[in-house]
């Protein structure tokens, strides 16, 4: 599953506390005509205590997202913004209807455009422009569409959909998350402005008291802002980032500001000297919000009912007719709050507030993760920018005459400033998007496969990928999603769907099992099922641990209970269903660093799943970068090293796979590409491999890079006896018989369990001196001429020390290499020669061969007990040939000494790259042939009908041994006219990949 957090908390900026009205003009006193029973609301003065009220909330914030050292509870910021903009908005509104009858909103739509929106769209434009010089191109994408949504207001719901979406987890904080609470804001402006216009008109056409509009106002709001608090309470717990991010369940917090702007509280008996004392407490409960909330408390469910009531009060105590300096309030926190540095923060609250956040992550993207002193440093240095703002931007346009003369030229104003954000958004995107488009695409199918073996993670063919960008783009890495229909069932899922693939009708079953690391190896297990003609059964549901652990979702903000009960449906499906053939789990190893808790939770899911009598295989989990991979690769296409991670934080302990080692859970098999996806021991892990890009986020790999694993995973599959081979399912199918992709540390020998040295110039015994070739090395098992170069590769290098030349060959320990009856013996090796051409190559012969295994009794018995020479090449030339030798010493059937060959095959790079080079003995009834391979292309054939059926049978029906080795001089350099001479450079080796012998039985008919 993607590392996740809980929606980030950032604060809303409300508009200041409002100066007075205009005063009431003809529509005013026929408003009071209408006969008001009660006195007239005392006329709205400045509020300098909520003015600094607005600094304690903003520098909460502040402190939160600087990450300073027990502040975690700063976010409550928002929820103080909230509370004061629905006090001064509504109170504004209902003063406005009861002066003039009625609420102008073409003028509230236009003191909220001029104030807010230029300063807004000034930080949307800077940001835009600022992060395609400081960003990457994949997340300045990404940044664009933030762009239009925070320009448009609706920046909550697009963060909303992102952090709900658990595949779209992992990526870095965008620059403007902190518009969501502006969205939030906006939006209330937008319905409660027409809301309360709408009320007045009505009240007002069926009762001449002016009272009953602020009944009616009243009643609405309450029903309206418990209505809210309950889905909000809902919300909570079952998607927190709707509740923290989403409209409908903040507007509980506006109500509560309303409902506090609706009711008379200065107007009650004795509530005068119960204000200090109210203040004070509800200051009080907003400092032990921010000192004891974090990140888990669950939000803003009844949590949020402390600061925003606490909010309440702090308003409440400077509420009423009395100025600042009565008896009351001079002890009161307002005279804090409006001392001369509070009021002057506060004054700079909204610009701050919208320099700050993209301060903070564009330096981060530029510069890396950065500690608390220098967000808080840099967070100090907004500042500057949110002063300018202020002092060049805001404040000239709110205090026009010429814009606030007319509502439509305030509008106007809104209009330009959300417009020209926009258009700036979609020329720098649509440049972006089209940066991004122009990278070639590549076509998979041109990949080479997987290796099986070895460190390597593709198959090193005959022709290597060539240089290019990353395999899939980072465009297309981030929607390169395993193609399981959505059978990876979302957070809220308590069951999985049937989710069956494959042969669905047949008995043998594979089941993938547990959460999204699980689910990230479907497609190599659909095909090695495929394969077999079984099916595959995945559940696996997100970010749900397999072992037993209870914990917190961050998608929900809660307990995690459906992973709980999804856990529990899929073992008593398992253990009720049909019994599989294989189970393969997978999970996380980071949901808890309590190792022994770990091991515990695993003990008691594997548990039932052993009881089943089944392989159980597990994978060990694979390297986590923890950053945005194909967001970092987008800007490094031509240095993907670049976006290399961190070993050590990377791979954590894996309990389990230390219980499995130590035999401790009988019937379950571990297996890991780690050796592979993070190759060596270095510091750190690549984010891309021979060009295939590794990771789709910041946790889960590709599905083309789990593809190209598939092959390595159906061998370790195999080789840990949880899966037939594939050629013991009927059907003829291919069985390996011999593997070595010689990795090994550099200097070391090569496997002594697969291979022996000759030594010396002949077999022992000397039957045929100087190998019987002429050849003019000795043959040793020093390192200085067979080798491992420990990047998985083979050396036999030819050395002249004081004028004697040294060479090595090597043999299989077996020599039962031969066809079932009526199959076919595949023998394949991936080589390079050495790399020499001209009068420095002369007398160079390296070979990969076969001999009969009639050979090693007494190594007589040559050419009738056969040999197939699978690849040589002389005295450097650009070619390579096979040749098959059989019969009798001289002429016979197989034109003996130069054997039935297949000529020179053309081979410029074969000294430059590797190839692969294999001949298959095949004994199929009505074929009877010997093929040569060159990169997969067969060039050479020798059939039965080409000898008399003893000499067919005596060289091909039997078991062979394989021989590697450079010879220097000898019989055939000398005869194509390049004796080894003083021309004859030493050192240059044939390196080898890989070795491998397969064999297929009979196909049935």
């Amino acid at each position: 599953m993607p590392s996740t957090t809980l929606p980030d908390r950032h604060p809303e900026t409300a508009d200041r506390a409002g100066r007075p009205t205009p005063g009431a003009g003809s529509a005013g006193n026929r408003f009071r005509k209408a006969g008001t029973t009660g006195s007239r609301p005392p006329a709205p003065g400045f509020r300098p205590d909520i003015e600094g009220l607005r600094a304690a909330a903003v520098l909460a914030v502040l402190a939160f997202h600087a990450e300073l050292p027990g502040l975690t509870g700063g976010f409550v910021g928002v929820d103080i913004f909230f509370v004061i903009s629905g006090y001064l908005i509504t109170g504004l509104l209902i003063r406005e209807a009861a002066t003039t009858g009625r609420i102008r909103l073409g003028e509230f739509f236009s003191r909220r455009a001029r104030r807010l929106l230029p300063s807004a769209a000034v930080v949307l434009g800077a940001t835009a422009l600022a992060a395609a010089w400081l960003t990457v191109p994949l997340r300045r994408t990404d940044l664009e569409y933030d762009v239009l949504a925070a320009a448009l207001s609706t920046a909550n719901w697009r963060f909303v959909s992102q952090q709900t979406d658990y595949l779209a987890a992992g990526r870095d904080p965008s620059p403007l998350l902190h518009f969501w609470s502006l969205a939030v804001e906006e939006q209330f402006y937008l319905f409660w402005g027409p809301l309360l216009a709408l009320i007045v008109f009505a009240v007002l056409r069926t009762s001449r008291r002016g009272r009953a509009v602020r009944s009616a106002v009243f009643a609405v709001t309450a029903l309206l802002t418990l209505g809210s608090f309950l889905l909000a309470l809902h919300w909570t717990h079952t998607s927190v980032s709707l509740a923290y991010l989403g409209t409908p369940s903040r507007a509980w917090q506006f109500g509560v500001g309303a409902l506090l702007a609706l009711t008379p509280w200065h107007r009650l008996r004795g509530l005068s000297a119960i204000r200090p004392v109210c203040g004070w407490a509800g200051a009080a409960a907003i400092v032990w919000c921010v000192v004891r909330y974090d990140g888990g408390t669950p939000y803003p469910g009844y949590a949020a009912l402390v600061p925003t009531l606490a909010t309440a009060a702090v308003i409440l105590a400077g509420t009423g007719d009395a100025d600042a300096t009565d008896g009351a309030t001079a002890y009161g926190v307002g005279r804090i709050l409006r001392g001369r540095i509070p009021r002057a923060i506060g004054r700079l609250s909204y610009t701050l507030y919208l320099w700050h956040w993209p301060v903070l992550v564009l330096a981060e993207a530029r510069l890396g993760t950065l500690g608390w002193p220098a967000r808080a440093a840099l967070t100090m240095a907004s500042a500057l920018p949110a002063f300018a703002t202020m002092r060049w931007i805001e404040q000239p346009l709110r205090r026009s005459r010429t814009v606030s003369e007319f509502p439509r030229r305030g509008l106007a104003l809104g209009v330009a400033a959300v417009v020209l954000p926009v258009v700036l958004a979609l020329v720098v995107g649509t440049g972006t998007l089209n940066l991004l488009a122009s990278a070639p695409e590549f076509d998979l199918k041109g990949l080479p496969p997987g290796a099986a073996d070895g460190r390597s993670l593709l198959l090193r063919t005959g022709t290597p990928l060539k240089d290019g960008p990353p395999v899939p783009g980072a465009v297309q890495a981030r929607k390169d999603f395993p193609p399981d229909g959505g059978c990876e069932v979302a957070p809220t899922a308590t069951t999985s769907p049937p989710c069956l693939f494959g042969a669905t009708a047949s008995p043998d079953r594979i089941v993938l099992l547990g959460d999204s690391h699980a689910g990230q190896w479907f497609s190599p297990l659909l095909g090695i099922a495929a394969q077999r003609g079984w099916v595959l059964q995945e559940l696996v549901k997100q970010g749900c641990p397999l072992p037993q652990l209870t914990l917190r979702n961050p998608q929900l903000g809660r307990t995690y209970t459906e992973c709980d009960t999804w856990r529990a449906d899929s073992l008593s499906r398992l253990r009720q269903g049909p019994k599989p053939r294989l189970v393969v789990v997978a999970s996380l190893n980071r949901y808890t660093d309590d190792q022994q808790l770990l091991t515990a939770g695993w003990e008691k899911t594997l548990s039932p799943l052993r009881a089943l009598g089944v392989p159980i295989v597990y994978i060990q989990d694979t390297p986590i970068p923890g950053t945005d991979i194909p967001a970092c690769v987008s800007g490094h296409t031509k240095d993907p090293d670049a976006c290399a991670f961190d070993r050590a934080t990377a791979q954590w302990p894996d309990p389990l796979a230390a219980s499995i080692a130590a035999g401790r859970l009988p019937g379950v098999r571990a297996v890991e590409m780690n050796s592979v996806l993070c190759p060596g021991a270095g510091a750190k892990c690549p984010a891309v491999l021979e060009r295939i890009l590794l990771y789709r986020d910041d946790a889960h790999l590709t599905n083309v890079a789990a593809t190209v694993l598939a092959p390595r995973l159906e061998r370790l599959l195999t080789d840990a006896g949880a899966l037939p081979d594939r050629d013991a399912v009927p059907s003829g199918r291919w069985t390996q018989l011999l593997r070595d992709d010689f990795d090994g540390p550099s200097g070391s020998r090569p496997s002594a369990a697969k291979w022996q040295y000759d030594l010396g110039t002949c077999y022992p015994g000397c039957p045929a001196a100087q190998w019987g070739t002429g050849e003019i090395e000795t043959m040793t098992d020093s390192t200085d001429n067979v080798r491992l170069d420990g990047k998985g590769s083979l050396e036999i290098v030819p050395r002249l020390r004081n004028g004697r030349w040294s060479s090595g060959r090597i043999e299989s320990k077996r020599s039962d290499y031969a066809p079932p009856p009526g199959g076919v013996l595949r023998i394949e090796a991936s080589i390079a020669l050495p790399d020499v051409t001209g009068p420095a190559a002369a007398g160079y012969w390296p070979a990969f061969w076969t001999l009969g295994s009639g050979l090693r009794n007494g190594y007589t018995g040559w050419p009738a007990i056969g040999e197939l020479d699978v690849m040589e090449n002389v005295n450097g030339r650009d070619s390579v040939f096979g040749t098959m030798h059989c019969g009798t010493l001289e002429g016979g059937p197989c034109k003996e000494p130069q054997g039935l060959g297949s000529g020179d095959r053309s081979c410029p790079d074969c000294r430059t790259g590797f190839h692969s080079y294999a001949v298959e003995v095949d004994l199929t009834a009505g074929a009877e042939q010997v093929r040569w391979y060159l990169d997969g292309r067969e060039y050479h054939k020798v059939t039965a009908a080409q000898m008399d059926p003893r000499t067919w049978d005596d060289a091909v029906h039997h078991g062979l041994f394989l021989i590697l080795n450079v010879a220097v001089g000898g019989n055939l350099p000398a005869a194509l006219g390049a004796p080894a001479g003083p021309t004859t450079e030493p050192g240059h080796p044939m390196r080898v990949q890989y070795v491998a012998v397969s064999a297929r039985g009979a196909a049935r008919s």
